[in-house]
């Protein structure tokens, strides 16, 4: 049954909160003391507040799941887990990482209850709705951010997301969800959730491209503003724009695949081009804004 409980919080989930980080990184603060440790903690807070939420959704779905050609294998639909002990274990992880954020600070605590409010609404009703069901999960990676950026501020040194991140975060998450569901639509058809059948192939696949554009775009304007030339005293950022080229055209060749793969968002964190592609966009990003040389 351990192994169900940890299969049911879903780590492999978690990456998503590495935005929770980005604050840190593009206000220069990774290498200042305490900093790192404290958006650790906000990342710890978030990881244990998602694997709250995923349990709950498992338990709303369970019947639903069970009826699902894969998801009915996920711990709580397939008896593995019982439904009491997932019940006391959600509360147990929302008790704690809340009141950890609390503990925290005011912001950090009001970002994870928003955080909160925003998938329990989804779970509950917003993932019936289509469109409305993906901006609610683009909101939720925004409180990500804000949630790093609280967690990382001093009362001498506040950080706050620049509209460029925001803009960055918004676009990349509606691109990925949308893909998501046109992946899901073209595989599974309207059989794997009930929103898709308002969902139109040309409309995902237009808004998919779209997104895909715009988030390169805007991510160039940031790397070419002159505010931010004059915040890390580069001209070279825009550098790092081919790694997001190649990020967004290997998603798309992702949500193009015929497998019949249940995500194309799951499978990018098993593809090794992908995430070779993330770690040297993540690297040149760190030498650049750190301005790091090898030693003489």
């Amino acid at each position: 049954m351990l192994v169900g409980l940890i299969q049911t919080l879903r780590p492999k989930q978690w990456v998503k909160n590495l935005f929770v980080l980005a604050p840190m990184v593009f206000a220069k603060d990774l290498f200042k003391p305490a900093v790192p440790l404290r958006a650790a903690a906000a990342f710890a807070i978030f990881s244990l507040l998602a694997g709250a939420i995923y349990t709950l959704n498992d338990l709303v779905d369970a019947e639903a799941d069970r009826n699902h050609p894969t998801k009915k294998n996920r711990p709580i639909a397939a008896g593995v887990v019982p439904t009491g002990v997932a019940k006391a274990m959600a509360a147990v992880l929302l008790l704690g990482s809340l009141g950890a954020a609390a503990a925290f600070s005011i912001p950090v605590a009001i970002c994870a209850l928003l955080y909160l409010a925003n998938n329990v609404a989804y779970s509950f009703r917003i993932k019936h709705v289509p469109y409305l069901d993906v901006g609610s999960i683009a909101l939720g990676f925004v409180l990500r951010v804000f949630a790093g950026s609280y967690a990382v501020s001093t009362a001498s040194e506040p950080v706050r997301p620049s509209f460029y991140l925001i803009a960055c975060t918004v676009l990349l998450a509606l691109f990925l969800g949308f893909g998501k569901r046109r992946h899901e639509l073209k595989v599974n058809s309207a059989k794997a959730r009930a929103s898709l059948g308002a969902y139109k192939p040309r409309t995902l696949t237009t808004a998919l491209y779209l997104l895909g554009a715009a988030c390169i775009g805007v991510y160039l304007m940031y790397t070419l503003d002159a505010r931010t030339e004059a915040f890390f005293n580069t001209r070279y950022l825009w550098l790092t724009t081919p790694f997001a080229v190649v990020g967004i055209g290997l998603f798309v060749h992702l949500v193009r695949d015929e497998t019949r793969m249940e995500s194309p968002t799951d499978e990018m964190l098993r593809n090794v081009p992908f995430m070779v592609n993330i770690m040297l966009w993540a690297a040149t990003i760190i030498v650049i804004v750190y301005k790091l040389r090898p030693s003489p």
